[in-house]
């Protein structure tokens, strides 16, 4: 199969207020007076995932249906400032958006405006499979109507990953993507038994990698029926902003996977981009860079006797 592109991504583009906010969860106030402010930004999960595998040097497509809005303008200059090709369906509810609430951890809760999609909103079949068979592999948010979708990746005979994020390990909507994907990504964050969820996905489908990360607490790997702990990453500089870290591992995992490194390697990727991304204020749609990456590895890969580093190596 002849590609053009490393990565398609599907779904997942938005715009994001953010609101620094002094605490999480916020107490109930008439007002609040808030410092640095009020912004909003272009990227949400898709964005996110595109704008890092790109940064590190795959090629890169984005599809998704965006609306004929200022929100849609800023997704589409995004994408234009970075150089990362974007295929925009017209969305006639409007462009997907949120708000962000940042304390001063860093730590982050989403409100999601779920009234965008309609029922009959889909991508065009003969577009996902025209761009299906020029790529290698195809990441797909679980965004509406992305489900839709998937048999045509099946049947361009593409690889899957895809990142079920909050997913609490029972609500129906998540399945469709948890067990079409051959590599599934996955928060802990509402799993009450992360491994047996984890375990779940590759027995009920056609995972052969499930990853569920832990924030601060590392992520966990699954593959060949073993679970491993992937120890978390001290980022260079100080933590601002939990925000797009999922999306940065997701992207440096499958930059490690395109490059047929071992899955823990690509998890090492994963977590090394995921504790970049926390340094990166909310405000800001930024990504570590392919050389910052690889020398940050060699620099960890240095700090560790030769047996650990020669174990990763095996994978």
């Amino acid at each position: 199969m002849s590609t053009e592109t490393d990565v398609l991504v599907l779904g997942g583009a938005g715009v994001d207020t953010i609101v620094y906010v002094p605490e999480l969860p916020l107490p109930y106030a008439d007002s609040y007076m808030i410092r640095p402010g009020i912004e909003m930004r272009a990227g949400q999960t898709g964005d996110f995932v595109a704008l890092g595998v790109s940064e590190l040097g795959l090629r890169t497509h984005h599809l998704d249906m965006i609306g004929d809005d200022h929100e849609g303008d800023l997704i589409r200059e995004l994408h234009r400032a970075r150089g990362i090709p974007l295929t925009d369906i017209p969305l006639p509810g409007g462009t997907k958006r949120a708000v962000n609430l940042v304390d001063p951890e860093g730590r982050r809760l989403s409100l999601y405006d779920d009234s965008r999609f309609q029922e009959t909103d889909r991508l065009p079949e003969a577009t996902v499979r025209a761009l299906a068979e020029a790529t290698r592999h195809a990441h797909v948010s679980i965004t509406y109507p992305c489900a839709f979708a998937l048999p045509i990746l099946r049947a361009a005979g593409v690889t899957v990953s895809t990142d079920l994020h909050n997913w609490d390990g029972s609500n129906p909507y998540h399945e469709a993507f948890a067990y079409e994907a051959d590599l599934v990504f996955v928060s802990t964050t509402a799993l009450a038994d992360p491994e047996r969820t984890m375990r779940r996905i590759t027995e009920r489908g056609r995972a052969e990698v499930v990853v569920a990360t832990a924030g601060a607490d590392g992520a966990y790997l699954l593959v060949d029926d073993e679970v491993t702990h992937i120890p978390a990453v001290v980022p260079h500089a100080p933590v601002v902003d939990s925000n797009g870290a999922g999306d940065a591992f997701a992207a440096g995992f499958l930059f490690g996977r395109l490059n047929g490194e071992p899955p823990h390697r690509c998890a090492l990727y994963g977590a090394v981009a995921g504790a970049h991304a926390c340094t990166v204020p909310s405000t800001r749609a930024d990504a570590i860079s392919r050389t910052e990456l690889l020398a940050r590895v060699a620099e960890l890969d240095s700090a560790e006797p030769a047996s650990i580093a020669a174990a990763k190596e095996a994978g």
